[in-house]
């Protein structure tokens, strides 16, 4: 049961959306729940919409570890979103049985250059910004692991290795597991680039560092989650697992084998 009832209500308007919305609304009341104008002012954030809608609510209102996120789909259910605008009986059964749980997803903290500071829910991708490869010296807990050129990295969270990390062919990770996953997009192995050619995955105590070397292509694109950030001239990339985690609610009927059986198997 969901004591903390102030909610935000995060999406899109739409005519088709809204009248969703507003059944919802009425469930909400129905059981207590009070509508706020300011996320701010919310212990509930709920997103409206896909898995991306999910990653922008949390990204809008600042990854706040104080409130707890929860995502409805408007079609089919996601890796983030547990509820869906068509079945109001599983979102009422949700805010008064014991069918929930609150589960804690890791987030990654990301520092550009000693400056600029931000976090990841699902994954970091630096790749270059032009038809041409970029290279990058690798560093794991300031120790030298090996040099990159090719296409780019992506530094995934466990809950993150489904998406645009899986596509290269990196692991499915337990988000139980508070770690990072180092992949490679497309890079070059000869005599004069050796890279290890396989996702890496590293413990929370690890600090991965990605030094871009400056050969003429020295501005490549960061992308945190599905937003692209302008960021420019960058030169040294660090990133650790945060303290920082996001809290969802889960139905217990909806586990993350079930999700990973439902998307690819």
């Amino acid at each position: 049961m969901i004591d903390r009832k102030k909610t935000y209500l995060f999406y899109k308007p739409s005519d088709e959306l809204e009248e969703k919305v507003q059944a919802i609304r009425k469930v909400g009341r129905k059981h207590g729940f009070q509508l706020v104008e300011d996320p701010n002012d919310a212990n509930i954030i709920v997103s409206f919409g896909g898995d991306g809608t999910f990653l922008q609510s949390i990204r809008k209102t600042n990854f706040r570890d104080d409130c707890l996120y929860i995502g409805v789909n408007d079609g089919k259910l996601g890796f983030y979103t547990d509820f869906s605008t068509t079945d109001l009986e599983k979102i009422e059964l949700g805010l008064q049985s014991d069918n929930i749980e609150v589960l804690r997803y890791p987030t990654i903290e990301v520092t550009v250059d000693g400056m600029k500071s931000f976090q990841c829910l699902n994954e970091l991708a630096i790749r270059s910004n032009i038809i041409k490869t970029f290279a990058m010296d690798i560093y794991i807990d300031d120790i030298y692991f090996e040099t990159f050129r090719g296409d780019g990295m992506v530094v995934s969270t466990p809950t993150g290795s489904t998406a645009y990390n899986k596509s290269l062919k990196g692991a499915v990770v337990d988000p139980k597991l508070k770690s990072m996953q180092l992949t490679e997009i497309a890079s070059l192995n000869n005599n004069q680039y050796r890279t290890l050619g396989s996702p890496l995955l590293l413990s929370k105590e690890r600090e991965l560092v990605l030094k871009i070397i400056q050969d003429g292509n020295d501005h490549p694109i960061i992308a945190a989650d599905n937003e692209a950030l302008s960021i420019r001239h960058s030169h040294e990339v660090r990133i650790k697992v945060s303290e920082k985690e996001i809290k969802t609610l889960r139905m217990k009927d909806n586990l993350f084998v079930h999700k990973v059986k439902r998307s690819f198997l």
